[in-house]
């Protein structure tokens, strides 16, 4: 699972592909319930990629 923000939402899908070689699943976080920072930049994360 990668949080990440707007910018580096391609990197993200690339790397779940890349190391799951399965189709990966985005959504969009509620940014009132939860600060989490971007993975790659540590900017707002705005969506979760993952394998499942």
């Amino acid at each position: 699972m990668i949080y990440c923000c707007k910018e580096h939402i391609e990197q993200a899908l690339d790397t779940i592909v890349d190391e799951y070689e399965t189709f990966p699943l985005m959504t969009k976080i509620d940014v009132d319930n939860l600060s989490t920072a971007c993975e790659y930049c540590r900017n707002m994360a705005v969506y979760i990629v993952a394998n499942k």
